[in-house]
């Protein structure tokens, strides 16, 4: 027994020596230089927690893709470009033609070739390891033999577990300039490439296109099959949200801005100076009233010529029709205690929810809660307020997106030990059936607006059913007491002279806003 315990250990003891050593060989094997069509690249293999695949197109950034879950990252560094092959490729449509077939096969090959130098590399590392440690030639071999079968199963899972799909989701961290260039144009993944090879082919010409560009960086090419839209939120009169919003308006060719609230601190009038940068940016800006902003504040935003002060009011902005709905409550007005209770804020939505006759493509609140309680009448709701972007579909097939702080949470952030990311993100409709078709969401990384990280995401299924909720569905916090049903008799969605506008009632909204919540709110 005693002698069995002792080969166990040993065993083990084995085993753990070749794994550093195979390691050790893997690191200390370095780089296979492998041409893709016009892009001399340099491969390496690591081991690591997560597999994933970067693209390291310094200085520009970095793209990575979760292609795997065997524990290796594939790093694929830009080392050079053949400019003559370059144009040849893209301008010629036979060559162009022929371009997916080739990257496949050389891409095949310089992976083919990293793969056995890394098992070579990897094996001479666990067999000297073991001889140094142990001293016999029978155990290094053993040592060998361990390796061996531990990398080809590593090996075999990668294979097995690869997602072709997953290049439709890269996560780009560098220049926030250079990242529509190299992550692509949503509408067109979602359209037009649909396979791992079509868009390789992509991301090695978008490489080609950007290092052929000698003053400046390449303009990135509106696609016409897509309506895009920048969902911004919680400024908190941060300056440097303007610098971030005006910078993704222009490289990511924004239609229109949606900011769903919270965009002053305390609603003041010595606050309006803040939000005259909204007429600067050129677009539509859409915006509806967080619980720190006051009627002044809204009314601040509505004297600039291209925002769309939405308050229970709908408006067709660039093919896309948007309801918006200000939220209830004035918290800065500490002498007015503010009813946040879920249940009456979720019914607060759903009483305008029901009031709408033609379901908008688009709302926009600001109280994830209230957004909740819109479930059923849209395929998208956008919100903010928390501070902490999420995602998800609801039972009824609408989605929520709510947004972080594009202001960073404003003077708040200094409160805690780390700073509160500033975020926002890019939504791409179709222009035909004005659903969403994929997101890039958009965190800043470190000072200034330079860094930035950006997420993509393609929604699985746009076309869903939507369906209405059911009429006594319970809330988050159990039945809600002591709330009025809705008059019936929803308004209509009428065509106005400019945009069309949803109608109501002012009493019946002051009433219902007095009968929920009793806020109170600063005179203009």
């Amino acid at each position: 027994m005693k002698y069995l315990k002792s080969r166990w250990v040993v065993s083990v003891a084995v085993v753990f020596v070749a794994a550093v050593g195979a390691w050790l060989g893997i690191f200390l094997s370095g780089t296979v230089t492998a041409k893709i069509g016009p892009v001399e690249t340099g491969m390496s293999l690591r081991p690591a927690w997560k597999g994933e695949t970067i693209v390291d197109a310094s200085p520009l950034g970095t793209l990575t893709f979760r292609t795997h879950d065997a524990p290796l990252r594939l790093r694929i560094s830009l080392e050079n470009i053949d400019q003559e092959q370059a144009k040849a490729l893209i301008e010629d449509p036979r060559l162009a033609d022929r371009l997916p077939a080739i990257l496949e096969r050389d891409l095949r090959d310089g992976i083919a070739m990293l793969l056995v130098r890394s098992l070579l590399s990897a094996g001479a590392g666990a067999l000297v390891a073991t001889m140094l440690v142990f001293k016999r030639p029978k155990v290094g071999l053993m040592g060998l033999l361990a390796a061996s079968v531990a990398l080809a199963g590593t090996g075999v899972l990668a294979a097995a577990t690869f997602k072709p799909d997953s290049v439709l989701e890269p996560r780009y961290s560098g220049l926030v300039a250079a990242a529509p260039s190299l992550v692509g144009s949503a509408g067109e993944i979602v359209t037009k490439f649909e396979s791992y090879r079509a868009q390789l082919t992509k991301l090695v010409t978008n490489v080609s296109k950007l290092y052929d560009t000698v003053r400046d960086l390449p303009v990135y090419d509106t696609d016409p099959g897509s309506i895009r839209v920048l969902h911004v939120s919680d400024i908190h009169l941060n300056p440097i949200a303007w610098n971030v919003i005006r910078s993704m308006t222009d490289q990511f060719k924004v239609d229109f801005i949606v900011d769903t609230g919270d965009i002053s601190d305390h609603g003041s009038k010595p606050e309006n100076k803040f939000v005259e940068e909204i007429g600067k940016l050129g677009v539509p800006y859409v915006f509806v009233r967080g619980n720190h902003d006051s009627d002044i504040t809204e009314k601040a935003v509505a004297r600039n010529k291209n925002a769309i002060v939405l308050d229970d009011a709908g408006a067709e902005v660039n093919g896309l029709r948007i309801y918006g709905l200000g939220d209830p409550r004035f918290t800065p007005d500490k002498s007015v205690p503010a009813d946040s209770d879920p249940a009456r804020l979720l019914e607060f939505g759903r009483s305008h929810a029901v009031r709408q006759a033609a379901p908008p493509d688009l709302v926009a609140v600001h109280d994830p809660t209230i957004a909740r309680g819109f479930s059923g009448t849209a395929p998208m709701i956008l919100a903010g307020h928390s501070h902490e972007r999420s995602t998800s579909v609801l039972p009824t097939g609408s989605r929520i997106l709510v947004q972080g702080s594009t202001g960073g949470a404003g003077l708040r952030a200094l409160e805690h030990p780390e700073p509160t990311p500033v975020q926002a993100s890019v939504l791409y409709f179709d222009k035909t059936s004005k659903r969403l078709q994929a997101w890039d969401d958009v965190t800043l990384g470190g000072l200034g607006e330079q860094s930035v990280y950006i997420q993509r995401h393609v929604e699985e299924n746009p076309g869903r059913m939507i369906s209405p909720e059911p009429t006594n569905a319970p809330s988050p916090a159990g039945p809600v007491t002591g709330t009025a049903t809705p008059a019936a008799g929803p308004p209509l969605w009428h065509e106005g002279q400019s945009s069309p506008m949803l109608q109501r009632s002012p009493t019946e909204d002051v009433r219902n806003r007095m009968k929920i919540l009793s806020p109170h709110r600063l005179a203009a």
